[in-house]
């Protein structure tokens, strides 16, 4: 008995030693920084779900480049689901250690912790399972994607393959859907408004109202505000004009100890993948 355990120990590191080789050379991450990506892993997904249950629907995605997408967007995004997004290197340990108790606490393995970097690989290339395999390959591929791709590029590929809604993906598609606007002429509080919604966003409307969506996306807005990303009164003077765009009006600073991020696995639950 003690040989057939270590025959079956050797055979498991055997095995996690191809699946690590493996993930550091394929896929080809460095070819993103200037290639699209083709139909995510995570859109696959959705549409083999709706082929099983006999739906017809069809992906709804529009890519735009991160020039056109309003800077409330990309701040709100960041605020509401990674907000250490510009300093850290692909994963917020201190979020995961919080995900972690949390999840001891329950007695469950539900909650996430991820970084946006995280959650890109997961709609790019992985399934939405919560397998120790899966977790090995992301962690493996989000090292891979910083060291290949500049913040920049990460939060511009992103917005352009994230759910928000049912056959919606990416910013442009879930603006002109639910705001009936382009990604750049979004305002600050439509911005904060679609961030929160990320997390769960076949379950949580960014227009339907509901407490959380409410008193998340006030949240975010009042970050906003006091980090010198909207200023009201020329927010308002903006929207004023009619056919003018929304700039947003700031650094991308972070008050200390300031954060609107939902809590590992909170209210909206696990992000999509």
């Amino acid at each position: 008995m003690g040989k057939g355990i270590l025959v079956g120990a050797a055979v498991l590191m055997a095995v996690l030693l191809l699946i690590v080789a493996g993930c550091l050379v394929y896929p080809d991450v460095s070819a993103l920084e200037k290639k699209r990506p083709a139909k995510s892993a995570f859109m696959e997904y959705r549409e083999r779900q709706w082929q099983k249950a006999g739906l017809h629907k069809r992906i709804r995605q529009e890519w735009v480049p991160l020039s056109r997408i309003s800077p409330y967007a990309v701040k709100a995004v960041i605020i509401s689901e990674d907000d250490k997004f510009w300093s850290h290197e692909g994963f917020d340990f201190e979020a995961i250690q919080k995900a972690l108790e949390k999840d001891i606490r329950k007695g469950q393995l539900r909650s996430g912790g991820s970084t946006i970097s995280q959650q890109l690989v997961k709609n790019l290339y992985l399934s939405p399972s919560k397998n120790p395999v899966r977790k090995l390959r992301e962690a493996i591929l989000t090292w891979r994607l910083e060291r290949n791709l500049s913040k920049r590029r990460i939060v511009e590929l992103y917005l352009n393959v994230a759910e928000w809604g049912d056959g919606i993906f990416g910013i442009e598609a879930a603006s002109r859907h639910y705001f009936a606007k382009a990604a750049a002429d979004l305002t600050a509080r439509e911005a904060a408004r679609l961030a929160v919604v990320l997390p769960n966003p076949l379950r949580y409307h960014p227009t339907g109202g509901g407490p959380y969506v409410e008193r998340r996306a006030e949240a975010i807005h009042r970050i906003m505000v006091r980090r010198g990303i909207v200023v009201p009164d020329y927010e308002e003077v903006m929207q004023s004009k009619a056919g003018d765009t929304v700039k947003g009006a700031g650094e991308e600073g972070r008050e200390s100890g300031e954060t609107a991020s939902a809590p590992a696995g909170g209210e909206a639950g696990e992000s999509s993948p």
